[in-house]
């Protein structure tokens, strides 16, 4: 026995595992604008209409990819037409596709295809695809506070100490979106999606993160060196917290201590890109 199934959801994200195992997966594409095309002079002929080439690639056009959704526009531009005692034309056909269907999900591979794009995007420092995706987004139901909170993230992961403001712009569009709504903020996320794609780029901020987080969990929650112990409490000295500690604004050395734990001297998890627009500590 054959059992075939149909879904408009990412198997991946909805079929047990154990089941995609055993299937035979076939993603069913968008249809081309030839292959729709195609379907609208068929249903032309069933609703014994003539159509241009020219009109029916305008259809196919407006289909976004949906046969159906083309031979709804074909039938409702006719019936348009014939009320008015007039031939179909281009007018009729713009006029019953006022809005191209936008086929997304919220929740889905479409939130996460176009989430994607929009990132790589911004840290790709396109500012025109990054417009574009967040467009789409908003245009097709995205939450604007998800796309806001993915700029605020990507203030800090990709643009970091190379442009310290891009983390500011973010979270003010952020603000905005709160305080003004849309379609009004859209202006706002606009202006941070293109200032975002725009800045220089380091991921050093992302980096330093990473290997300081694989050394606690793997060394643990090393104490600090004594002389950076906490020594404002009775007996704190008698511990010897504190002790030979150097402060940096009476004595410049203390700039070029190494204040990490006694295990870790001499690790580097922040590692500036002066080409990327970051100060580097050792260059000035």
């Amino acid at each position: 026995m054959t059992l075939i199934g149909a879904t408009t959801e990412n198997p991946y994200f909805e079929v047990n595992s154990a089941l995609m195992s055993r299937m035979q997966l076939y993603t069913l594409e968008p249809l081309s604008d030839e292959e729709v095309a195609v379907v609208v002079r068929q249903g032309a002929a069933l609703l014994e209409l003539r159509i241009s080439d020219e009109l029916a690639a305008s259809i196919a056009r407006s289909a976004g990819g949906d046969a159906r959704s083309a031979l709804n526009i074909l039938e409702l531009a006719a019936r348009t037409a014939e009320s008015e005692g007039a031939e179909l034309t281009e007018e009729h056909v713009v006029d019953a596709a006022r809005k191209r269907p936008l086929v997304y999900d919220r929740a889905g591979d479409l939130h996460y295809d176009f989430t994607s794009a929009f990132i790589k995007s911004m840290r790709g420092s396109d500012p025109d695809a990054a417009v574009y995706y967040l467009v789409a987004m908003l245009e097709a139901g995205e939450d604007p506070r998800f796309v806001a909170r993915r700029m605020v993230i990507l203030a800090s992961e990709d643009v970091g100490d190379a442009d310290p403001q891009a983390l500011v712009v973010a979270v003010a569009a952020a603000q905005a979106l709160e305080h003004v709504g849309l379609p009004e903020a859209k202006l706002n996320l606009a202006q941070a999606a293109i200032y975002l794609a725009r800045a220089p780029k380091s991921n050093a901020v992302l980096r330093a993160l990473a290997d300081a987080t694989r050394d606690v969990r793997e060394h643990g929650n090393l104490r600090p060196p004594k002389e950076l112990r906490d020594a404002h409490y009775r007996g704190a000295k008698k511990l010897g917290h504190g002790e030979g500690y150097v402060y940096p604004h009476a004595d410049p050395a203390g700039f070029e201590v190494d204040h990490l734990p006694d295990e870790l001297k001499g690790r580097t998890y922040y590692r500036p890109e002066p080409g990327a627009g970051e100060r580097d500590d050792e260059n000035g």
